[in-house]
């Protein structure tokens, strides 16, 4: 199972959530111990390790919520071929294209690409199953005729297809 990048970033930020939580928590009972077990009172060193243990836990929940906001906004979802390690990168179909293709292709077959598409050009097998409702069978005989007519084309990662749109259409 793949699990998105958007999805990441909203975990990200959830654990970032509870680490302010347990940060605040902890600079308050560290405070109160403080206060009733130092006698020199400002001048007290162990103030001074309360504030720095408070800016390390910040920058650290800093850093985390920086990267949950950039794999929430920013971040692509990226496919690899297994074989050689590249990256898929999809074709971009412009609106002239996607109307010629589909003028030429059956209503399943349709929904398929226009499901590949709307997904930018790149989804895997299983989650085409998921998104049209088609059941497995009629997804991959629908995949057959699509690749055998250059529109589309599968990459084993592992025990999945990756389906992207074919480079050659373009």
């Amino acid at each position: 199972m793949c699990m998105k990048n958007r999805t990441v970033g909203f975990l990200l930020l959830g654990v970032a959530l509870l680490m302010g939580f347990i940060i605040l928590l902890f600079n308050r009972a560290l405070t109160e111990i403080v206060k009733s077990a130092c006698s020199h009172g400002a001048d007290c060193p162990m103030w001074e390790t309360i504030t720095f243990q408070t800016r390390v836990s910040m920058g650290i929940l800093a850093f985390v919520l920086i990267v949950g906001f950039y794999f929430l906004f920013f971040s692509r979802d990226t496919f690899e071929d297994e074989s050689t390690g590249d990256a898929l990168s999809p074709m971009t179909a412009t609106q002239e294209h996607y109307e010629s293709i589909m003028g030429t292709l059956a209503l399943d077959e349709r929904k398929v690409l226009a499901t590949i598409i709307d997904s930018q050009g790149t989804i895997f097998q299983s989650d085409l199953v998921d998104t049209t409702g088609f059941p497995k069978a009629k997804v991959t005989r629908i995949l057959d005729r699509l690749e055998g007519g250059g529109f589309i084309e599968r990459r084993r990662r592992g025990m999945s297809n990756v389906v992207i749109l074919s480079r050659q259409q373009s």
